[in-house]
């Protein structure tokens, strides 16, 4: 009997255990860059975002639709209630035109698996000498 009421009175401990999770929230999951030059050089922007969820968040990877767009995010544990970043860089040179590109976020967030972020613009070419 003594080991069914001790059983018993884990379990609420045990459900609240489970039921923490990560949850992430951007600021903003699109930017538009305008208008850039070629010879400009690289543009970058942040996309910040909080974990909004009771247990430490995790980026797990971040990748992009093309060579030109570089992620960099966060390797260690965002914690509950915390901020960080994805670093989004474009690379204008030989591209010239209008640009739309995608960085698909994948997190240990049960309900968001997986984010895409979204930048674009329209790129200059360099003039002819």
């Amino acid at each position: 009997m003594k080991k069914i009421l001790l059983a018993i009175s884990f379990l609420p401990a045990a459900i609240v255990a489970f039921a923490q999770e990560p949850a992430i929230t951007f600021e903003e999951t699109s930017h538009d860059f305008g208008t850039i030059t070629e010879e400009g050089g690289n543009v970058t922007h942040e996309f910040k975002f909080t974990n909004t969820g009771d247990a430490p968040l995790m980026i797990v990877n971040a990748s992009a639709s093309c060579g030109c767009t570089r992620p960099t995010f966060p390797k260690k544990p965002v914690a509950p209630g915390k901020t960080d970043k994805i670093k989004v860089t474009y690379v204008p040179a030989g591209r010239p035109g209008e640009f739309v590109k995608t960085v698909t976020v994948k997190t240990n967030a049960k309900k968001q698996k997986t984010i895409k972020l979204k930048i674009k613009g329209a790129v200059v070419p360099k003039k002819e000498k």
